[in-house]
């Protein structure tokens, strides 16, 4: 299947490793040029050859969590390529602890590093996908949203909220030909989750997960807005 982004540019934020890098490898393999940033000089370098090896690449030493950053990697996929067609928010999980045992600056935190982080990148992003008239918005979240994780009180409280204020969101940007979604993995097997050490069965490949994220990001994908896919090989056991 042609996934019709040859020779768009897509930003993946927090793409040196794990879920996130697999997402940009998948859209560089298919032809998109890649802007990526991560913290870690050493594994983004990394991260950068991989992606050169398929396609144009920048990446950007960054951490995604502070506020300036997200305007400042929208302005630097424009000046680099022109322009900025995709758009995969993501950012590290928040740690271990269960929802009596974390405290107010845990939960600060958590909110700003996932909830927060995404909505100032879309806000980033969204004038230069309308100026287009086309866009894809795909935020990396958690399979928690759907099934919450009793351990994972943090990541399940600050997702969650960024799927309320995605599904209100995507509302808005259908209509300019931008489509929003969440892509939820379960447990696959990347180093956050040796970190958190969740006895959660089978581990999925981070390759297919990443996969997954390009077709949403995808021309064919083009009626598909508002969604949270599940990626976790049937763990989550609800029927919403």
């Amino acid at each position: 299947m042609d996934l019709g982004v040859t020779g768009r540019v897509a930003l993946v934020t927090a793409a040196s490793k794990g879920l996130g890098r697999a997402s940009a490898v998948a859209l560089a393999q298919e032809g998109a040029k890649v802007v990526i940033c991560a913290r870690g000089a050493e594994a983004l370098a990394d991260a950068e050859a991989e992606l050169g090896s398929y396609t144009e690449a920048l990446a950007v030493p960054a951490d995604v969590t502070d506020p300036a950053v997200p305007a400042s990697l929208v302005a630097a996929a424009v000046e680099r390529f022109g322009r900025l067609d995709i758009v995969v928010a993501n950012a590290g999980g928040p740690p271990a602890g269960r929802s009596l045992d974390v405290d107010d600056a845990q939960l600060e935190a958590a909110v700003n590093a996932n909830l927060l982080t995404s909505v100032r990148l879309v806000r980033e992003a969204v004038p230069h996908l309308r100026q287009q008239g086309w866009g894809r918005i795909c935020l990396i979240t958690s399979s928690s949203i759907k099934q919450p994780i009793p351990t994972l009180a943090l990541s399940n409280t600050a997702r969650t909220g960024l799927w309320a204020w995605a599904k209100t969101a995507a509302g808005d940007l259908f209509d300019d030909g931008i489509t929003l979604n969440l892509a939820c993995p379960g447990s696959h097997a990347t180093e956050r989750m040796k970190a958190i050490a969740l006895p959660r069965g089978p581990l999925g490949d981070p390759a297919d997960f990443g996969r997954v994220v390009a077709f949403l990001c995808s021309e064919p994908a083009k009626f598909i807005s508002g969604s949270t896919v599940l990626v976790d090989g049937a763990h989550s056991v609800g029927l919403v």
